[in-house]
């Protein structure tokens, strides 16, 4: 069964975003109460930057997944889905390590984990549709300064 175009930006869009819907959920509980009282960097930005910042990120994500998956079908294709499929599935896990399971360390080596799964899936996306990888850079860099600030509260705390 083909899916029409249509079904597939919905879900290609609403995929990224149900996923950072339900991590906000245990990230919100913890900002007022843990995250707090940690030592904060520098240069941590404001918490209200990141739900905005997240959701653009998200949908991003989204449009450049229905690039790729409304391309010609194909090795190249699948392949680059699966990983945007781990990396999808490493960004879920990094807010539990972080907030709800409080574990700085964990959740750093799994950023990194999550970068590299990023930096694949921008090379697999690029093979399949160039414009596709072009759309997840500012992930990239969101996820590059992400982790320097996991790292320094990991520092810090």
């Amino acid at each position: 069964m083909t899916l029409p175009t249509y079904a597939k930006l919905i879900i290609s869009i609403a995929a990224p975003l149900a996923v950072g819907a339900v991590a906000g959920i245990f990230t919100g509980q913890a900002i007022p109460t843990w995250y707090t009282t940690l030592n904060a960097p520098s240069f941590n930005p404001p918490n209200w930057i990141f739900g905005p910042m997240w959701t653009l990120l998200y949908v991003l994500m989204g449009i450049s997944l229905f690039m790729v998956w409304n391309s010609e079908p194909g090795k190249a294709r699948d392949i680059a889905m699966v990983i945007f499929g781990v990396q999808l599935v490493l960004n879920f896990a990094w807010s539990f390590l972080f907030f709800y399971f409080k574990e700085l360390g964990w959740a750093l080596t799994e950023i990194i984990a999550m970068w590299i799964a990023i930096v694949v899936m921008l090379i697999a996306f690029y093979q399949v549709r160039p414009l596709a990888a072009y759309l997840n850079i500012p992930y990239l860099l969101w996820v590059s300064f992400a982790t320097a600030l996991n790292a320094a509260y990991f520092k810090l705390n």
